[in-house]
């Protein structure tokens, strides 16, 4: 596929103009909205009508994990819209039964059938009424360093602030603190510590709020919007343990930290355990078709084997998204994606990024597993200081924003969220690009640095 184009302003100036008078943007002041108009896309790469290429470092909203343009997904889009576009949930379809299956096969434990959404908040929607249904109890505990979605159950669950504007009173939702060695707030001095601690803190938040009241447990595998927080020896783990212990399901919301993005089918396989119930979206089929769903074993199906289980989707298992998500799950083996996103972790981000933190004043910690990172930025590295305020906007979130621009004026398209980038290209990148936007990373830091002390 092309990876250029010819510069078209006035295309340019449509598109921007169209989406500024006519488009509602999400988690935007609508009157400071200012889109980039994106023409085209190809492997790791996008560009605009101005014919500037970026490369993708953000894979558009970590979703896009077989890049763009992906010639294996496009195809099977394009055969399964010639054969049968859309068919009802409740009539069987070839492709979605072969995608759950693929999924289930994939799945850790005895996981093996697969409630088809259109995305991840709604996967969360469906996973704690499950839970709900299944153990007759209300609430569900979530991490507060979290994302789960925007819907109404799902943004009651986020533990960001973007859930402030949104809680409803409704929701029996409890939060808690998740392990964070760097920024621990249980004053750990060690991993093991931090799990150790956070496991009593959470063992303490359950009795508090009653064990036989609690429904569910639900966390990413690995925190991913909110720092891509890597969970310490042990903690996955004692989890499980803890949820067996009273009855609680444990729900793995592998939303953005699944399928390949961890370097395993599941992030979750890190540890060897096997949750009740996984959520997923994202990277099944790289967004090329909205697709999310739940994960389940014989416990949740068997509740609903007499009594109809009380949700559904109209567009439930779409066949086009299911055809993008069997391409996608064959694209991965016959690429060896895993084995790959694993290596160019293990062999390029990490040691580059360690090597960013010894040079630059502005890195604080950096973390992450596969093509999963993220680098933290402080103003002080002996007192931690974030080098913005926590949910900082406005001139208090500068310096992160000329960071940002640094790096789009180098050709390399960033996620940026407080005062973390995040290390996430799409898992085709070639060593080569990889390298490549390390290097502009690196460079932007240096504007990053003067707004440190000491």
């Amino acid at each position: 596929m092309s990876t250029a184009m010819t510069p078209d302003p006035a295309a340019a100036e449509q598109v921007r103009a169209d989406d500024r008078d006519h488009v509602f943007h999400s988690w935007s002041a609508q009157a400071h909205v200012d889109s980039l108009p994106v023409a085209g896309g190809s492997g790791s790469y996008f560009w605009d009508y101005d014919g500037n290429r970026y490369l993708d470092f953000a894979s558009q909203l970590v979703n896009l994990n077989l890049g763009h343009g992906h010639p294996k997904l496009v195809a099977a889009i394009q055969e399964q819209a010639a054969r049968l576009a859309t068919i009802a949930p409740a009539m069987g379809s070839d492709v979605r039964g072969e995608a759950a299956r693929l999924i289930a096969e994939r799945s850790p434990g005895d996981l093996d059938r697969v409630f088809f959404t259109n995305g991840g908040a709604e996967a969360n929607e469906h996973a704690i009424r499950m839970a709900r249904l299944q153990t007759g109890r209300p609430v569900v505990l979530s991490a507060y360093r979290s994302y789960h979605g925007a819907s109404g159950g799902a943004i009651a669950l986020t533990g960001d602030p973007r859930r402030w504007e949104n809680e409803s009173t409704g929701q029996a939702v409890a939060h808690f603190f998740g392990p964070y060695p760097y920024r621990s707030a249980f004053h750990a001095d060690s991993p093991e510590q931090e799990s150790e601690r956070a496991l009593q803190h959470l063992r303490d938040v359950v009795q508090l709020q009653g064990p036989q009241t609690i429904a569910a447990i639900i966390q990413e595998s690995v925190v991913g919007t909110n720092g891509i927080l890597v969970p310490p020896p042990g903690y996955v783990q004692g989890v499980r343990e803890l949820c067996d212990e009273y009855g609680i399901l444990l729900i793995a919301d592998e939303v953005m930290a699944g399928f390949g993005r961890c370097g395993e089918w599941f992030a979750i396989d890190h540890w060897g355990v096997t949750p009740d119930l996984i959520t997923f979206a994202k990277g099944i089929n790289s967004g090329y078709v909205p697709l999310g769903g739940v994960i389940m074993g014989p416990r949740t199906t068997e509740r609903f084997a007499e009594r109809s289980y009380p949700g559904g989707l109209t567009y439930s298992g779409h066949p086009l998204a299911c055809a993008a998500a069997v391409a996608s799950i064959h694209a991965f083996e016959d690429e060896n994606i895993l084995e790959r996103t694993r290596k160019l972790g293990e062999t390029v981000v990490e040691p580059r990024l360690q090597e960013l933190k010894d040079k630059h004043a502005s890195v604080g910690d950096v973390r992450g597993l596969g093509m999963f990172w993220a680098i933290e930025l402080v103003k002080n590295k002996e007192t931690r200081e974030p080098l913005v305020p926590f949910n900082a906007s406005g001139a208090a979130a500068a310096p992160m924003g000329a960071f940002a621009a640094a790096c789009k004026q180098s050709g390399l398209w960033p996620f940026v969220n407080m005062n973390r980038t995040h290390v996430v290209p799409p898992l085709t990148i070639s060593e080569d690009e990889l390298s490549t936007g390390l290097d502009i990373i690196d460079a932007a830091l240096d504007v990053a640095d003067e707004h440190t002390e000491g």
